[in-house]
């Protein structure tokens, strides 16, 4: 690809893709196959029923994954052309999923291309994914008829975003004087990130717990490996640290 956004460039995904040439079946002949990742599972069984209707959409879920390992391990075993991927996923996140999905995505002959499909609207999600490899990147209030256009986009080649999204993705890649890639913070998991916008935000562990659907020493856990991976010594470094890098 000629830029980082993808090859050719960035779109709404409302206008990512013309409408499918109708057919018997109303999906002009085509066929795709894909991978759902989002740890909640009513999530998942949604988005099954309204995409998953071959017949209709074109579109065949081969496999669904609520982790990173298990995202890995389907998506290896399933060979999908587009995989639907969370974010914020147990394990490490969507960019870990990325990062170790870098050889199937890079394959000449089949490759294994990805859209975030997210809550996420934050600039650094965006960034981070697309960084990691993605095609493109959505937001959850997507209509199903959006999303199949999509799909099938991002099957293509193409970059697709949502329209609010592709400017952050324009400032980030396309302006020469974007800002520096932040080595300390891309050590981070994308749980990590979370965790830390919290800390620094004042929520006490319990309240983090809540909020992310973990438990209090999960949130110990992801803490203590964000303080080594910054190497700050408490909370009150913590916040000052994310404070300075606008985090919070």
């Amino acid at each position: 690809m000629s830029d980082p956004t993808g090859t050719n460039g960035t779109t709404g995904a409302a206008e990512a893709a013309e409408p499918t040439t109708t057919s018997d079946d109303g999906t002009g002949g085509r066929r795709v196959r894909v991978v759902l990742v989002d740890d909640h599972r009513m999530f998942r069984t949604g988005v099954q029923a309204e995409i998953g209707q071959t017949e209709q959409t074109g579109v065949e879920v081969v496999g669904e994954a609520a982790d990173v390992d298990q995202a890995v391990t389907v998506i290896t075993a399933t060979r999908p052309e587009v995989v639907l991927l969370d974010v914020h996923l147990p394990g490490g996140g969507g960019v870990e999923v990325l990062r170790r999905c870098a050889p199937l995505m890079a394959d000449a002959e089949q490759p294994v291309r990805f859209l975030a499909l997210s809550v996420s609207d934050a600039a650094e999600d965006v960034i981070g994914v697309i960084r990691g490899g993605a095609r493109g990147y959505v937001t959850k209030t997507i209509t199903g008829t959006d999303l199949v256009r999509s799909i099938f986009r991002v099957q293509e080649g193409d970059a697709v975003f949502s329209p609010r999204l592709a400017g952050f993705v324009l400032d980030a890649f396309a302006s020469t004087d974007a800002p520096p890639v932040d080595e300390d913070l891309d050590r981070l998991t994308q749980r990590e990130r979370e965790v830390l916008r919290l800390i620094a935000r004042g929520y006490a562990y319990k309240e983090i717990a809540k909020q992310l659907y973990i438990s209090v020493k999960t949130v110990e856990s992801h803490v203590s490996a964000v303080l080594r991976k910054l190497q700050l010594s408490n909370r009150h470094e913590l916040t000052r640290w994310a404070t300075a890098r606008r985090l919070v």
